[in-house]
C-alpha cells in the first residue's frame, strides 16, 4: 500500500483549507514507529500556529504544506524504523506528535518512538485520542510548573473543556483544593472531575468566591488572565495556558508568571495513564466524528462550546 486517506491543508488558512484525499503513506525512519491510527483529536487554535505549516515553532523555518493536522492519537504500531527496540508491531499506543511534524488525521502517521506510551488498556482508542495533549498540557503546568503538592489551592479559569477538565482532575489527583469557573451548564460537571467549588462566571465573579490560591492555571485569557493576579497568594504562581502572563506584573506582586508550550513526554504520560487505569481519571469527550469530517471538527472548535474534546475516527 502506497496510499493513505487523509486530511490535509495545501495552503494556510482555517478549517476551509482542510481536504480529505488520498496522500502518500509515510514510512519510518530511524528512531520512528509507522502507527496505523485508529483515532484523532483535534486542538482549538492549532491551525493558526506557526508550527502546522512550518518546521520551526516560530514560523522561521521551511514551509511544511501540503500539512496534516492533529496531533493526539491512538493507534496500533504497523512498521518500526532502524534502531527501534520497542513498542513492536501490533502494540497499541498512543501518544503526542512532535508540532513541527504532519499529524495523525490520516490513515498512518510516523511518530518518534520514544514520546508514545502503551495505550491504556481501559479506553477505546476514540476516549484514547482524547487524552495526550490535553493531559500533558496540564501535567506540566500543574507537576512541572507550579509544583503543586497536597492541600495546595488550585484555581482553574475554564475548567470544562478539553484541558482544563484534565487540570481540574489531575489537579484534585496529586490532592489539591480545587475552584474551577464554568459556564452555568457545566457546575455539576466540574464538580463531579473533582472540583470543590465551581464558580458560575456568567452570574458570579470568581474573586468572591475563591479566597487566596496558591496557583493559577488561565485557559481563558484576556480580562479574566488581569483578573487573576488579585486572588493569588504571595509566593503563588500563575500559568497561563492561553496567552503568556506579564511577568513585570509577576515581579511587582512577588509571584510567578509562567507560558510554556507543551511537549511529548513518554514518562508523563505513562504517569497519566497510571491515573487513568487506577480511575482518577476519565478523558472528556465531546463528540466524535469521522475523519472525512475533520473540517466541521475544527470549525466547532472555532464557534461552539465544548465540553471535553472532539475526536476523529479513523478506523477500526
Amino acid at each position: 500500500m502506497t496510499e493513505m486517506n487523509a486530511i490535509r491543508a495545501h495552503r494556510r488558512g482555517g478549517p476551509e483549507q482542510l481536504v480529505h484525499e488520498k496522500a502518500p503513506r509515510p514510512r519510518p525512519g530511524p528512531g520512528e514507529i509507522l502507527v496505523a491510527v485508529r483515532a484523532a483529536s483535534v486542538t482549538a487554535g492549532e491551525l493558526g500556529w506557526d508550527a502546522t505549516w512550518t518546521d520551526s515553532l516560530d514560523g522561521s523555518g521551511r514551509d511544511r504544506t501540503p500539512t496534516i493536522p492533529s496531533h493526539e492519537f491512538s493507534g496500533v504500531v504497523a512498521e518500526r524504523g532502524d534502531g527501534v527496540t520497542g513498542p513492536r508491531e501490533g502494540d497499541e499506543v498512543y501518544g503526542l506528535i512532535p508540532f513541527t511534524r504532519d499529524g495523525a488525521a490520516a490513515e498512518y502517521a510516523t511518530v518518534p518512538a520514544d514520546v508514545v506510551a502503551a495505550k491504556p488498556a481501559s479506553l477505546s482508542h476514540d476516549r484514547a485520542a482524547a487524552v495526550p495533549l490535553a493531559a500533558l498540557t496540564a501535567w506540566q503546568a500543574l507537576v512541572d510548573h507550579a509544583g503543586v503538592r497536597p492541600g495546595r489551592r488550585v484555581l482553574v479559569q475554564g475548567g470544562a473543556g478539553g484541558v482544563g477538565s484534565f487540570v481540574v482532575q489531575i489537579a484534585a489527583a496529586l490532592g489539591a483544593e480545587v475552584v474551577a469557573t464554568v459556564g452555568p451548564a457545566d457546575l455539576g460537571f466540574v464538580t463531579s472531575l473533582g472540583a470543590g467549588t465551581a464558580v458560575d462566571y456568567v452570574h458570579e465573579r470568581f474573586e468572591d468566591r475563591t479566597g487566596p490560591v496558591d496557583v493559577v492555571v488561565d485557559l481563558v485569557g484576556g480580562r479574566t488572565l488581569d483578573r487573576s493576579w488579585d486572588v493569588l497568594a504571595p509566593g503563588g504562581v500563575l500559568v497561563g495556558i492561553a496567552a503568556p502572563p506579564d511577568q513585570r506584573e509577576a515581579a511587582r506582586r512577588g509571584v510567578r508568571a509562567v507560558f510554556f508550550v507543551v511537549e511529548p513526554d513518554r514518562a508523563a504520560l505513562e504517569s497519566i495513564s497510571g491515573l487513568i487505569e487506577e480511575g482518577r481519571l476519565t478523558p472528556a469527550i465531546d463528540r466524535v466524528l469521522p475523519l472525512a469530517r475533520a473540517g466541521a471538527a475544527y470549525e466547532a472548535l472555532e464557534r461552539e462550546h465544548r465540553r471535553g474534546k472532539i475526536v476523529l475516527h479513523v478506523g477500526d
